[in-house]
């Protein structure tokens, strides 16, 4: 019963956030519907294409989910219901103010993506940086979303099951094996590529734009039934408690902080945000699209952390599950459980389609740095081809060399990107003297964080413990102080003064689709 209080309490909650902190946040920007947004005055009908508010909005949840605040949650769970906590906290003060301030920077300079922002306003040095460290993380994020999918689509089509089709040859051949994988797992992960090449290339609205939105709402209904079997109890509550218990012992100091990253604050998110910045047609839906967005992911993030304690009735049959199938054996029987074959077809789309949405979105941003770095418009479609091609033939490269031990750092460097992004956006607010402290307050917390685990972790320095927090904590006061000693010395900066202009007949005909 405690559990279901605070699984409900979580879910109240999060829908407050939104109305209450969030109008806060908002507030601190000052939307002008008057004041035309990038979609608008940079119109070129590749990325800077405005649509309706309700699809960007499910474009913007898609991007930023994706699997993120459903593998996250899950194994943010052996730690037990105090996951809860960050998720729903961290998602409020910190994840929705950190997606909602990125998107609305981007509004504010042009459609600029991140490492532009940072170079505005935490300097060009920073910007050289974060353009190559942010490229990396895409890299690394649209190659592992290449493998992993094609991966699970081989166990779920295994090569005997297509070879059947065309012959015994064929399956011999399917299964024959090419630099250590098979010739059908080379298949499956060349028609990735060749979808995501097609993604990063074409317009935004031709197939994100076009799909995305029906697959955001395939994974509103798949967390929706499961909602409803927790509140109906037909997957049981675990008593609730702050004990860790983690099957390893593992500290929930710093790691869940790491671990459940897309549920409550990801620095991936400050790179997708400025991709549906360029295609929102009013600043007065930024809340909606960039705050909202971020609180229906928290609510996803809940559903799946409640749902993976209370499905295997208790921490060892979630870790069994765990070490037998991983988070995407979890998905696919609490959703065939609770909704039959509909949840059986969820659980394929949660684990093998959403993955593959948040590749192309990956890739479609590494293009956008160059063209950004490199300040090569995009409209002609042989500067596109200039970028993809290299960056393509890189991520096809990487599948060649064993790149564990760089996708180890890979949460450690997100949640950096997301301290970075915060920071960017405390001086952002600073310089409009507006409650700089919303990102203030959780720039230095991610700080905190992601220091001490770099300091203590295996894959860091390896402190004890209690050294490394001591120290991670010394590193983010030194961050606070030097903030609040240069913020009276920043240079105010003040909006493109709005402009207020007739809507256009295409604009008037979709203001009805308009959320």
């Amino acid at each position: 019963m405690r559990n279901m209080i605070a699984f409900i309490s979580g879910l109240v909650l999060l829908t407050g956030g939104y109305f209450i902190y969030g109008r806060l946040a908002q507030s601190a920007v000052r939307p002008d519907p008057g004041r035309p947004t990038p979609a608008l005055s940079r119109a070129d009908g590749v990325d800077y294409v405005a649509m309706p508010t309700w699809r960007v909005y499910l474009i913007q949840l898609l991007n930023i989910a994706g699997l993120g605040p459903v593998f996250g949650p899950i194994l943010g769970a052996l730690w037990g219901p105090q996951v809860f906590l960050w998720v729903v906290f961290g998602c409020i003060l910190g994840g929705a103010v950190h997606d909602f301030l990125i998107g609305a920077m981007s509004i504010r300079n042009d459609g600029a993506g991140l490492p532009d922002l940072i170079g505005h306003y935490l300097g060009t040095g920073a910007r050289h940086f974060a353009t190559f460290f942010i490229l990396l993380l895409m890299l690394l994020v649209g190659t592992v979303f290449v493998k992993g999918p094609a991966l699970l689509i081989v166990q779920l089509l295994p090569a005997e099951t297509v070879g059947s089709l065309f012959g015994s040859g064929a399956t011999e051949w399917l299964n024959s094996s090419v630099f250590g994988l098979s010739v059908w797992m080379w298949t499956v992960m060349l028609v990735i590529y060749f979808y995501y090449i097609l993604a990063t290339l074409m317009a935004i609205d031709t197939i994100i734009g076009r799909f995305y939105p029906f697959f955001a709402l395939a994974l509103l209904v798949m967390v929706a039934g499961l909602g409803f079997a927790l509140l109906t109890g037909r997957i049981s509550a675990m008593p609730f408690t702050l004990d860790n218990l983690h099957p390893k012992h593992l500290p929930a100091w710093p790691l869940i902080f790491i671990t459940v990253s897309c549920g409550a604050v990801s620095g991936f998110h400050a790179t997708q945000s400025p991709l549906m910045a360029r295609c929102l047609k009013s600043e007065k839906r930024m809340r909606l699209v960039f705050y909202g967005a971020m609180i229906a992911e928290g609510v996803i993030a809940l559903i799946w952390s409640a749902t993976a304690l209370g499905f295997y009735n208790g921490i060892d049959g979630l870790s069994a599950a765990l070490a037998k199938g991983g988070p995407g054996a979890v998905v696919r029987d609490a959703c065939v459980a609770t909704m039959g074959s509909i949840g059986g077809a969820l659980a394929v789309l949660g684990v093998v389609v959403l993955p593959i949405t948040s590749g192309d979105t990956a890739f479609r941003v590494g293009r956008l740095i160059l063209a950004d770095y490199f300040r090569l418009p995009q409209k002609r479609l042989i500067n596109r081809y200039i970028l993809v091609v290299p960056l393509f033939v890189l991520s096809f490269a990487l599948n060649f060399v064993n790149f564990d031990v760089v996708w180890r750092y890979f949460g450690w460097a997100n949640q950096t990107v997301a301290a970075v992004a915060l920071w960017c956006a405390a001086v952002f607010l600073a310089r409009r003297h507006s409650r700089w402290w919303l990102a203030f307050i959780p720039a230095v917390f991610m700080t905190v964080v992601t220091t001490t685990y770099i300091l203590v972790e295996a894959v860091g320095f390896g402190l004890e413990p209690r050294v490394g927090t001591i120290l991670g904590v010394a590193i983010g006061a030194v961050c606070a102080v030097f903030f609040l000693w240069r913020r009276s010395r920043l240079a105010p900066e003040e909006d493109k003064p709005a402009i207020v202009a007739k809507p256009t007949e295409a604009e008037r005909s979709t203001d009805s689709l308009a959320c």
